[in-house]
């Protein structure tokens, strides 16, 4: 890419619901993720209803978010995980923000991050261009999530989501777990502020309901969760 290009990537907005490092429960290792506002497909059983009105959550740069994620890397980054909401709601946000992580990770001698991207389309429900939008990502997950399809599998919400390996990083990354099942035990963790508690990760059936019920019972109770419309 020329200069200009990627200053016209890091200029260009995107409307994200939330971004947190290190998370361990979506992708390999220590990984910044990023949630991208805004969904109309309205998954029944959903979790994160509250990315779903596309004016919700707030403004920021792609630029501003590969300063999240250069500050990451030097923490130890192991990979960026792009969620939402829908990321291919925002193609051109999506596409300039893997281009920019791609440059950063390449920096100094260790092993590359990767890059996987969660999205609710297959292929051909989008056309070309939009869909091409993640031609930078190492992996994607693809695929509604269907609260009556459960699954064990790693990183994956329901039975028919597919884990894709896209490059031969990603290939190396996630091929060990294409078939890998879930160990025992939680499948999200729990972050609060004091004010308000945020769950990253991709629950099991019941754990949402499981996580309130204990917290009740040591006395903090969940208003208006965003697993509940």
């Amino acid at each position: 890419m020329t200069e200009y290009d990627a200053d016209a990537d890091a200029a260009r907005e995107v409307r994200i619901a939330d971004g947190y490092f290190p998370v361990e429960t979506l992708g390999p290792g220590r990984r910044l993720v990023l949630w991208f506002q805004g969904c109309a497909l309205a998954c029944p059983g959903c979790m994160s209803r509250h990315t779903w009105d596309p004016a919700g959550g707030r403004t920021a740069t792609v630029g501003q978010l590969l300063r999240l994620w250069e500050a990451a890397l030097d923490r130890g980054a192991q990979g960026l995980t792009v969620s939402g909401g829908e990321p291919l709601a925002q193609p051109a946000a999506l596409a300039a923000l893997l281009r920019g992580a791609d440059r950063l990770r390449r920096r100094g001698d260790g092993p590359r991050a990767d890059l996987l991207v969660y999205t609710g389309h297959q292929p051909g429900e989008v056309p070309a261009r939009v869909w091409s939008a993640l031609t930078g990502a190492d992996a994607v997950v693809t695929g509604r999530f269907r609260v009556t399809e459960p699954t064990d599998l790693v990183w994956r919400g329901s039975a028919n989501q597919r884990l894709v390996p896209r490059t031969r990083l990603g290939a190396a990354r996630y091929g060990p777990h294409l078939a890998r099942v879930h160990s025992p035990g939680p499948r999200v963790a729990l972050r609060t502020d004091g004010t308000a508690a945020r769950v990253y990760g991709v629950p099991a059936r019941g754990e949402l309901r499981r996580l309130e019920l204990g917290l009740a019972a040591s006395g903090v109770r969940l208003r208006d969760p965003s697993w509940r419309g």
